[in-house]
């Protein structure tokens, strides 16, 4: 599994990375662990996976932040 540290980014940076990390580094089926500090990661990642066709696996709260499994569902479009 691919891990994604974006400790210490704030909104909406870490979204932004996530979206370009998945396109650039990321087969569809394969999942990567996301490292964030930025408290509406907690909102702004679940709902980017929503909206855009990702699979959120699970998302835990740690001590200085939060840890998600994202699994690219789909190709991801950027403008």
């Amino acid at each position: 599994m691919q891990e994604l540290d974006l400790k210490g980014l704030k909104c909406p940076l870490p979204v932004l990375r996530l979206r370009r990390y998945l396109r650039d580094h990321v087969m569809i089926g394969e999942q990567v662990k996301v490292h964030t500090t930025d408290p509406m990661s907690e909102i702004d990642i679940p709902h980017y996976c929503n909206e855009f066709d990702q699979k959120l696996i699970s998302s835990n709260t740690v001590e200085n932040g939060h840890v998600f499994i994202v699994e690219k569902h789909s190709e991801v479009i950027t403008p």
